[in-house]
């Protein structure tokens, strides 16, 4: 049976506006005993210098990059994840029109000291490890990031090559949350929009393609400290809206909400040209666990996200090792509605197709 979630709907006139502290220059992140140095707040770039040799207590520290290819078809995930006590590198290929799964394959490995990740989000770094039979090479430039990865399955060979072009000064969202009462748990991430995204995966004979034309990368790069049990919520999409002046202009959105303290920052953000136009709190009416494939309907305290999102397939995945577990509704479908940009203009959005995810966390 359906059940309502324990967090009850945000009626935005009963509670205070949240802050949005900008940062726009380099910060220590953490002090010498892992104290979060930052009440929290939010970038354009990722302004936040990261220790993980800082980080307390260090078993909990998790790590990750995370990139999630699509053109509304297709879904790829290529992702690199380090949990300090393990890790793993993952490619897994969706077909969104049945859900399938296409490719979905892990290469584990046990113990993190030996696969450090790089401290900031985009800065050019390159990150490269064989684990077992699987060799991948991430790297990012200045206007680029390049994914390379060979694995093996039942010696069955995939491979997965992708690269993702970024607009000049291409901004993103980096937020920071700590957690309340607790001055060693944070929550950190980077999510880079709109990049217009080519490439491919291979499983043995077959092979799946992605053109700039229709397909677009977002990345999801965390570096988080975090209590034990977690509930979040995130929704993203990117595509061309044809302007006024007739050109096609790279938009998307950035919602995610329900982790830690949100008080002096959301990790809410519309992208229109490569520029972050920064909005408020959000929440979802009406939401009822077990039920994803009803329409979510956002709102923000602000008004300048009104979405409805209308599901197609619900991608849901369960890592369920008991003391540990990842459990995913993420809802592929298509979004509709208005949104504003700093400047007060608004955009009709019209089919865009996007996903929103639920996610309850023990790790």
């Amino acid at each position: 049976m359906s059940k309502e979630l324990k967090r009850t709907y945000i009626n935005f006139r009963d509670v205070p506006k949240r802050n949005q502290i900008e940062y726009t220059k380099e910060v220590e992140m953490l002090d010498d005993k892992g104290n979060l140095l930052i009440k929290g707040g939010y970038g354009r770039r990722d302004y936040f210098k990261f220790d993980a040799k800082k980080s307390r207590p260090r078993s909990r520290l998790k790590q990750w990059d995370f990139y999630q290819i699509s053109n509304g078809k297709l879904m790829a995930q290529v992702s690199f994840a380090n949990i300090s006590l393990a890790g793993y590198i993952s490619v897994v290929l969706v077909d969104l029109t049945t859900g399938k799964k296409l490719v979905d394959n892990m290469s584990l490995f046990i113990g993190g000291k030996k696969y450090p990740l790089p401290p900031m989000s985009d800065q050019p770094n390159v990150l490269e490890y064989t684990i077992g039979k699987a060799h991948f090479k991430f790297e990012t430039t200045q206007n680029k990031r390049i994914l390379d990865v060979k694995m093996m399955k039942k010696k069955v060979p995939i491979e997965a090559h992708f690269t993702m072009d970024m607009i000049e000064n291409h901004e993103n969202m980096t937020t920071i949350l700590p957690f309340k009462n607790k001055p060693t748990r944070f929550f950190m991430t980077t999510k880079q929009n709109c990049m217009p995204c080519e490439g491919y995966v291979t499983f043995g004979s077959d092979k799946w393609s992605f053109s700039k034309d229709d397909a677009f990368a977002t990345l999801d790069w965390g570096r988080v400290n975090t209590p034990y049990k977690l509930v979040w919520y995130w929704g993203n999409a990117s595509t061309y809206l044809t302007g006024k002046d007739g050109k096609k202009h790279p938009f998307g959105f950035e919602i995610t909400w329900g982790i830690g303290d949100e008080s002096n920052a959301t990790e809410t953000a519309l992208f229109y040209d490569g520029k972050l136009h920064k909005f408020g709190s959000i929440d979802v009416k009406h939401f009822v666990k077990d039920r994803y494939m009803e329409e979510w309907e956002f709102e923000s305290e602000d008004g300048r996200f009104n979405l409805t999102l209308t599901p197609t397939l619900d991608h849901h995945s369960d890592l369920n090792l008991l003391v540990l577990r990842m459990n995913s509704h993420q809802v592929h479908g298509k979004y509709n509605g208005t949104v504003t940009l700093d400047d007060g203009t608004v955009l009709e959005i019209k089919d865009m197709y996007g996903f929103c995810e639920y996610v309850e966390n023990r790790w």
